[in-house]
């Protein structure tokens, strides 16, 4: 490519994104935008926004995330006793069966201790911050 041909691409480029940029404004220079041309209203009465309290909100959504915590670990327990089940006395596949369900025990064990101190916080934070 030559260095003319370069510059009159680099030209055409620039011409266009700056046609491109421009072109939105020149089409809505004609009246001012308000809250029904952007399709606010539209759309607040359309989506159902929960009006609950925030923290209460951050609880439940903290309660269902640890509570597919606690089933995700209780499903590797049932897998190590599975394997157990099946190893046919291998010493090797007995070990690493084991090895599962202790990491699932010790996972439900930080769930669970996960899920008491958020509570407890979540609790001490709402009767802090209410209204009296």
């Amino acid at each position: 490519m030559t260095q003319r041909l370069k510059k009159i691409s680099a030209f055409a480029i620039t011409l266009g994104m700056a046609g491109a940029l421009a072109l939105p404004a020149a089409a809505l220079a004609a009246d001012e935008l308000n809250a029904n041309d952007l399709g606010v209203n539209a759309i607040q009465s359309t989506i159902k926004l929960g009006s609950g309290d925030i923290r209460q909100t951050a609880a439940r959504i903290i309660n269902v995330a640890l509570g597919f915590l606690g089933i995700v670990a209780v499903v590797i327990v049932l897998l190590g006793g599975f394997k157990w089940m099946i190893a046919g006395g291998s010493e090797e596949k007995t070990g690493e069966a084991k090895k599962l369900i202790v990491s699932g025990i010790i996972g439900l064990a930080i769930i669970l201790s996960a899920w008491a101190i958020t509570s407890f916080v979540i609790s001490r934070l709402v009767t802090a911050t209410q209204d009296v």
